[in-house]
C-alpha cells in the first residue's frame, strides 16, 4: 500500500449536528464518531492518517431540508492546515446573489471548488439561471463538484440528481471541470460513464459506491483512467478499508494510482 499516495474527493464534517435521519444513518455505517458534538480538524486528520490520505477536500454543505447546513466559514476555519481543501457550497435557489457568495468564498475565505447538490437543492442542474454561477467558477479556474444520483435521505428529490442535464453544462461550459459525485449511483452509471467518456471536463468520483461492484458498474474503467476520482463520503465510511479496497481493485497499477492520486492532484493544482 506504501506506493500509493491517496487524495480523497469527498469528504464531510459538520459544526451542528446534522438532520436525526442523517445521523442514524451514520451510527449504522461508522459508530466511531459522536454525531453530537462538531467534527474537528484532530479528528479528520486522525482518520486521514489512519488510511494514509494525504490530502482531504471538505464539503460546505447548504440542504436545510435533506442534511443541515454546514456554513462556508465553518470549513474554512476547519481547514486551516493545508491537507485540509475547503469547498464550498451555495444553493442557488436561496442565495440572494450566488455569484457574489461565490466570490466571498474564494476570494475572502480561499475556498477551494464548488459543490452543489441539485437533488437536495432542488434545482436542475442545465438551468440557465444557474449559469451565472458557471460563469464563476469557470473564471476562479475552480473545480465544481455535482451530487449525481439516488439517495435515501429524507426530502430528496431524485428527478434533479439525473447527470444527464449536466451534458448541456459540460458542452456550455468547457473550461469547468465537472466532477461527478455518487457517479450517477443507482440509476445512470451508464449516463454518468458516457459523459465522462465524451466530454473532456467531465470526472467520474466514485464517493458511496461498494468498491467490490465498481467493475460491474464500469466495465470500461481503464479506458476512462484520466477521469476517475476517488472519494470516501466520510464519515460514512470506514475510510482505511475503503481505501485498501480501492486500492486492491483489479485494475492496473497505472490506473489506480491515476485514480488515487494524480486525476486529483491535477484537477486541484497540486502539481
Amino acid at each position: 500500500m506504501s506506493e500509493f499516495r491517496v487524495i480523497d474527493f469527498h469528504m464531510h464534517v459538520y459544526e451542528k449536528p446534522w438532520k436525526p435521519w442523517v445521523i442514524d444513518y451514520l451510527r449504522k455505517i461508522n459508530p466511531t464518531i459522536d454525531y453530537t458534538k462538531p467534527i474537528t480538524e484532530e479528528i479528520i486528520l486522525r482518520e486521514m492518517d489512519s488510511a494514509r490520505v494525504e490530502y482531504g477536500v471538505v464539503f460546505a454543505e447548504s440542504t436545510p431540508e435533506v442534511t443541515g447546513i454546514v456554513s462556508n466559514e465553518f470549513v474554512s476555519m476547519l481547514c486551516r492546515n493545508k491537507r485540509l481543501i475547503p469547498f464550498c457550497s451555495i444553493n442557488p435557489v436561496k442565495s440572494e446573489d450566488p455569484v457574489a457568495e461565490l466570490e466571498y468564498c474564494v476570494e475572502e475565505l480561499g475556498m477551494k471548488g464548488l459543490k452543489l447538490l441539485p437533488s437536495y437543492m432542488y434545482f436542475y442542474p442545465n438551468d440557465e439561471s444557474v449559469y451565472p454561477l458557471y460563469e464563476k467558477a469557470a473564471q476562479f479556474g475552480i473545480p465544481v463538484v455535482f451530487h449525481t444520483g439516488t439517495s435515501i435521505f429524507r426530502n430528496v428529490r431524485q428527478k434533479y440528481a439525473d447527470p444527464l442535464y449536466l451534458d448541456d453544462v459540460a458542452l456550455d461550459f468547457p473550461d469547468m471541470k465537472i466532477v461527478l459525485a455518487h457517479s450517477g449511483r443507482g440509476l445512470w452509471y451508464n449516463t454518468a460513464s458516457m459523459l465522462a467518456r465524451i466530454h473532456e471536463n467531465v470526472y467520474l468520483e466514485f464517493s458511496g459506491l461498494p468498491p467490490k461492484k465498481l467493475t460491474d458498474y464500469f466495465p470500461n474503467l481503464e479506458e476512462l483512467s484520466d477521469k476517475l476520482i476517488f472519494g470516501s463520503d466520510w464519515p460514512g465510511c470506514n475510510l482505511k478499508k475503503l481505501v485498501e479496497d480501492f486500492i486492491n481493485l483489479p485494475l492496473s497499477r497505472k490506473t489506480v494510482k491515476k485514480m488515487m492520486w494524480k486525476n486529483a492532484m491535477k484537477l486541484l493544482g497540486l502539481e
